[in-house]
Formats: structure tokens, C-alpha cells, sequence
């Protein structure tokens, strides 16, 4: 077992017997478990200041008071936790409800989740006119009938408004009529969720004629037909990729397509490589197409190392919040089968809890260096160039990688600012009192604060690839750029 922390996801229950369950004592559970335990807690506090910290807290108490809806408090409980940071947090909800649901308690039935978004904006479109409509039309704009998995949604002009309606969805969540999307006459754009919480977003693409992505979102033209686009097709079935695959651009370029980086794609990924190799290391240039990739687990890109390796990988490494809550995960990898650690992991896992049970209330580095340097026998000659797509979805792990990554002299990274989600990190799960929530937060922060912060920050490409080039061209334009050197 090595000795390095790696991301599990606990859940402990923290029970209690007789206690209030309203949204307010769940809030002022939250509050003190973050407090207490989470590993950025303190560093956002002195960037952002105790003031603004207090009044944040005074804001979201008497909003938590008002609250006995459950999904309500659950929204309440993610905003809050946003003041810290962006990534790695979380609230879950496990389906009770506030004010001592018991364990019989059935979650909301189709009625009456419709019935809690029956008051939800709509937009009143005879379906057919509007069909007549656009295909009379000539201007090619936001104006048409859209699917988004599971959605179809019409978007049609409203005043200054294009917005959103829906056309076909669940009929539980979402019926007929109600208003999906807006988007502004200054490009930028508002998308409800599933729940109908409010995601905004700063700009929309209307990418060739038949595709739209607002932020995340991604839909598909289905009305009024128009022509396809080869070269937006394929940049759309790239970004929607579910699995990593690999493609050959060029007799000079080859390609890699790696959508995300859990653990459970590491297969995946380890089998497109190796089903590829030769072609990989027999071309002069290889692009890395890692756009929206989220992140996941370490383990999934150790096989992309080797292969664009120059010199030594220097990593920076972690440390640990020691709590008595924290601490229980080391003794949760002794105890229970499910977690698989063999004896030398256990052994190692008792060593570490033994170190941090000395050191409460401090941040401790269980490894015995600060930094961890990876060599590997062989500089392949191929590919000579690497030129690795980023853009603002990519996080977490990804970063780390990109960290990794841009280490070697052969490595250039082309696109846009990452997320800047990594500084604190590993996190860890915790039931609520009376369980109908559960809390993720963090247990390590980076000993690379603060001289060198990822969080709200990002990570910068060395070519940035600026809105003049649409990003179904960014694959061409990054394999004209590596061509050149």
C-alpha cells in the first residue's frame, strides 16, 4: 500500500435520539460540522474575512427559520456552503422530510411534485403554428424546436427574450409549457434543472446552424431542418462522448478523447491506449482532448504519463485535518471488509491514525515528504508535440493531471481556463442527525497554499483559444499550431 491519500467516500451516520429536524437545526448542524472538520474552512475565512462570514451566516439562519420544505432547505444548505469555495462540497438529500420524518416516510409522489411546480413560469405556444412558422423562416437564430436529453423544448422570441418551453418532458418534474431556458439579448443565459433550481451562464453558442450549448448544456436542432455540418458533427460527437476513444487526424496527428477520469473509466482508458499504442508513439504529434472532463480519480491517467514524459513529475502533496470525525475514516479502512485493504494497507491506515490522533486541531502530512518526484526509464522520441484541449469544465483530478502534465517539455496546453477546483480536496460523507441529508465536505488542503493556488483561479493554457475560433474548429487549430513546431 502506498503511502499516499486517496479519495473515499464515507458515510456515517450521526445519530441521535429526540432532536429537532427542522430546516433550521440541520442548518446549524451543517454550519458546525463544516466548522469543525472541513479542511478549507479556515483559509476561506481569512481570504473572505470574519465580517462577511458573520453576516453570510446571519443571512442563511433566518432564511433556514422560513424554510420547512425539504428540497427547499436542501437548496438553502448548498448555497450556503458555496460562500467557501465552488467544487468539492455537497448536500444530499436521502428523501425525508424536515421536522422528524421517520424512517417509514415515503419520498414526494408524481402529484405532488407536481403540485410544487404548478406556479412555474410558462409560455403559452399553439405547437403547430409555431411549427408552420419556422419553416417559413430564412433566419437562422436561437428560433426552433430542440431535444436535450430527456427534454424537446421550442425556443421562441418573447419581446427581447428568446425563451424555452417545454414541448415534451417527464410530466412530473417538468410539463408542457413551462419555461426551461431564457436567454438574453446580451448572449447570456438562464437554465432550470431538473429541480428547478437556476443555473446562469454568462454566454450561449449557437454552434453551425443545428447545435446550442448553454454552459453544460448541449441541444440538438430538430426543427427547422437544415443541412448538416461534417465538422460540427464531429465536434459534437467528441464533446458527448460517454467513452474515451482515440482517432487518427492526420499521418502527423493523432487524437485522444478522454470525457472524464473516474475510477470506473480507468479501464476504458488504460484499453484505448494500449489498442492504440503504436500509432500513438509512431506519429510526431498527439492531441489530448480532455474539454468538460470533470475530473474523477489519479489512477485513471497514470497510463498517459509515460507516454508524454520529458524529466521528473514533481507533485505536491497533501495534508490532512485531524478531528475526531476525520480520523474514524482511518479506522473504517481497518474495519470494514468493503473498503478491501489488505494487511500492509491496514497497517499503514492504524500508523496514520495513530499520527493524526496526536496532532487534533492541526493539519498533518502523513507522508514523510512534502514533495513526491516520478521517473520513468524511457523519453519516448514520439510524438515530439502534445497539445492538451482544456476549457472552464475541467476540474479536480483533471487539474492535477494538467499539473502533472505541463511538466514536460513536450506538453502544451490550448483553450480556455480551467475551474479551479483542487487546493481542498479528498472528500467525505456524513449523514445528518435525523438522516435526511447528507454533508460533503473536505479533508485535506494542499501544501501548495499559497504560494501556488488552483482554486477560483484556474489553470492557464499556454495557447489561448480566444471566441474568434469556434470551438468546433479547436481541434484543426491546435493541429495546425502543433504542425508548425
Amino acid at each position: 500500500m502506498t503511502k499516499k491519500i486517496v479519495l473515499f467516500i464515507l458515510l456515517l451516520p450521526l445519530v441521535t435520539h429526540g432532536q429537532d429536524c427542522s430546516c433550521e437545526s440541520n442548518f446549524n448542524w451543517v454550519k458546525t460540522t463544516f466548522v469543525e472538520n472541513d479542511a478549507g474552512f479556515a483559509y476561506a475565512l481569512e481570504t473572505k474575512g470574519q465580517t462577511t462570514y458573520d453576516n453570510h451566516n446571519t443571512r442563511f439562519l433566518e432564511r433556514a427559520k422560513g424554510i420547512s420544505d425539504s428540497f427547499e432547505c436542501n437548496r438553502m444548505l448548498y448555497e450556503w456552503l458555496t460562500f467557501f469555495r465552488s467544487g468539492h462540497i455537497a448536500i444530499r438529500s436521502l428523501g425525508k422530510q424536515l421536522n422528524g420524518g421517520s424512517e417509514e416516510a415515503e419520498p414526494p409522489n408524481d402529484a405532488a411534485i407536481r403540485e410544487r411546480y404548478k406556479d412555474s413560469e410558462r409560455l403559452t405556444v399553439n405547437l403547430e403554428e409555431f411549427k408552420q412558422y419556422l419553416a417559413a423562416k430564412k433566419e437562422i437564430d436561437y428560433e426552433g424546436i430542440w431535444v436535450s436529453e430527456p427534454y424537446t423544448i421550442g425556443i421562441k422570441k418573447d419581446g427581447n427574450i428568446y425563451k424555452g418551453f417545454i414541448v415534451e418532458a417527464d410530466s412530473v418534474y417538468w410539463t408542457t409549457g413551462q419555461i426551461k431556458l431564457k436567454i438574453m439579448d446580451d448572449g447570456s443565459s438562464t437554465f432550470y434543472m431538473r429541480d428547478h433550481s437556476v443555473q446562469n451562464f454568462d454566454r450561449t453558442d449557437l454552434i453551425g446552424k443545428n447545435y446550442l450549448q448553454i454552459g453544460f448544456v448541449n441541444l440538438k436542432r430538430i426543427a427547422p431542418t437544415t443541412s448538416k455540418e461534417p465538422e460540427v458533427e464531429r465536434y459534437f460527437q467528441a464533446i458527448s462522448a460517454e467513452n474515451p476513444y482515440f482517432e487518427k487526424i492526420n499521418d502527423n496527428t493523432t487524437l485522444l478523447r478522454i470525457p472524464r477520469f473516474w475510477a470506473s473509466e480507468k479501464k476504458k482508458i488504460d484499453s484505448v491506449i494500449d489498442a492504440n499504442r503504436s500509432q500513438i508513439l509512431g506519429t510526431p504529434n498527439l492531441i489530448v482532448d480532455l474539454r468538460n472532463n470533470g475530473g474523477g480519480s489519479d489512477s485513471s491517467f497514470q497510463q498517459l504519463l509515460p507516454i508524454l514524459y520529458s524529466n521528473p513529475i514533481r507533485t505536491v502533496g497533501v495534508e490532512l485535518l485531524s478531528t475526531p470525525l476525520n480520523n474514524q475514516r482511518m479506522l473504517d479502512f481497518i474495519n470494514k471488509d468493503e473498503y478491501g485493504f489488505d494487511e500492509d494497507g491496514k497497517k499503514w491506515a492504524q500508523e496514520s491514525y495513530d499520527k493524526l490522533s496526536k496532532q487534533v486541531g492541526k493539519f498533518v502530512n502523513i507522508d514523510t515528504t512534502v514533495v513526491s518526484i516520478d521517473t520513468y526509464d524511457t523519453i519516448h522520441p514520439l510524438p515530439r508535440n502534445i497539445g492538451i484541449i482544456i476549457n472552464e469544465n475541467n476540474g479536480s483530478t483533471t487539474e492535477q493531471f494538467l499539473l502533472a502534465a505541463k511538466q514536460s517539455k513536450k506538453v502544451k496546453l490550448f483553450g480556455t481556463t480551467t475551474a479551479g477546483v483542487l487546493d481542498i480536496s479528498n472528500m467525505y460523507f456524513v449523514k445528518s442527525p435525523c438522516e435526511e441529508f447528507e454533508l460533503g465536505y473536505s479533508l485535506s488542503r494542499s501544501m501548495r497554499i499559497p504560494e501556488m493556488t488552483i482554486d477560483d483561479k484556474g489553470i492557464q493554457p499556454d495557447y489561448y483559444i480566444a471566441k474568434d475560433i469556434p470551438k468546433y474548429q479547436w481541434i484543426q487549430f491546435v493541429t495546425k499550431v502543433l504542425k508548425e513546431q
